[in-house]
């Protein structure tokens, strides 16, 4: 007589969803305080951020755009950076200035970069004609010269126009993210999570936004971070050369007046260059980031750190 055997059905363990999210979030924010250059970088933009929000935390002239004051005063207790040839004070019109500019980086940046996500990941998932087609739109797109075609769209769609300003910088800047993003994609295609879901006839938008896209996530920061900073130096351009609003207040328009004033030959340098210094560190700030979040998506590029016992014992 043998005895029965009886087998207990195995245990299924439930894995933690909310750890590979922790770990992400924990490498992002390692990945910036262990490096100086994205540390910088993360310091400047906080510093931008907190001035376009309370500007006057920082000076106290409430209407920078008045004309208020004497023509043409040189830096002095009063007047940090002088005054214009208007009578602005320079200092207040750059505080107040960062707003407008750091929103135009924001709202760029983030069109742009869903822009890319919805046709970079969309084609290269999806496939066959619509990744032909998709493809092709994207490479026309990359051939173009920017900054020309900008020019051209911005005189023509709505001169002094802010919001066109915007559109025709998403439509510009999408381009090389989603390039990006399609050959990220296409090396995840066949992996075995991706076939697990279309096993368990998961929905393709469901596929992309819940099972793809979390992968690329530094991949994705990484493309909103170029695209804002592409957005910062091409707006400011803009500005520059009068396609802009000149009524409004940012460091693009300031840069116009100040050159059509001819600010360096007339001892009113200040009102040039602290525009033009924001524009580049502001541009900085985008840059210095993308150095942390490029080291999250490539570990070839991460420093091997020695145990404190072995750096000792060296």
């Amino acid at each position: 007589m043998t005895a029965a055997v009886t087998t207990k059905p195995p245990v299924v363990v439930e894995p933690d969803a909310t750890r590979p999210l922790r770990a992400r979030r924990g490498g992002m924010l390692r990945a910036i305080l262990h490096n100086r250059k994205a540390l910088v970088g993360a310091t400047l933009l906080l510093l931008f951020t907190v001035v376009a929000i309370a500007p006057g935390l920082f000076t106290s002239v409430s209407h920078p755009n008045q004309r208020a004051f004497e023509l043409g005063l040189h830096p002095s207790a009063h007047h940090w950076l002088g005054t214009t040839a208007f009578g602005q004070d320079v200092y207040a019109q750059v505080i107040y200035g960062t707003r407008e500019t750091l929103v135009i980086a924001i709202v760029v940046g983030a069109l742009s970069t869903v822009l890319s996500v919805l046709v970079g990941v969309s084609a290269a998932y999806i496939g066959g004609l619509t990744d032909d087609f998709l493809s092709v739109v994207t490479d026309v797109f990359l051939v173009i010269p920017t900054f020309p075609l900008v020019i051209v769209i911005a005189a023509y769609a709505g001169k002094g126009n802010l919001g066109v300003v915007i559109i025709v910088l998403v439509v510009t800047g999408w381009s090389y993210g989603a390039r990006q993003l399609r050959a990220q994609t296409l090396s995840l295609r066949n992996r075995d999570f991706l076939e697990a879901a279309r096993v368990r006839g998961e929905r393709v938008s469901y596929i992309i936004f819940a099972e793809v896209l979390p992968t690329m996530t530094s991949l994705v920061i990484a493309n909103f971070l170029g695209a804002a900073l592409f957005a910062v130096l091409t707006a400011a351009g803009l500005q520059f050369i009068g396609l802009g609003d000149p009524s409004s207040l940012s460091w693009g328009t300031m840069l116009h007046w100040a050159q059509n004033s001819e600010a360096l030959q007339t001892g009113q340098e200040w009102w040039a260059i602290a525009p033009g210094l924001c524009v580049a560190l502001l541009g900085s700030a985008f840059a210095l980031l993308n150095y942390a979040f490029d080291e999250i998506s490539n570990p070839a590029l991460r420093r091997i750190r020695k145990p404190r016992g072995k750096r000792a014992a060296a």
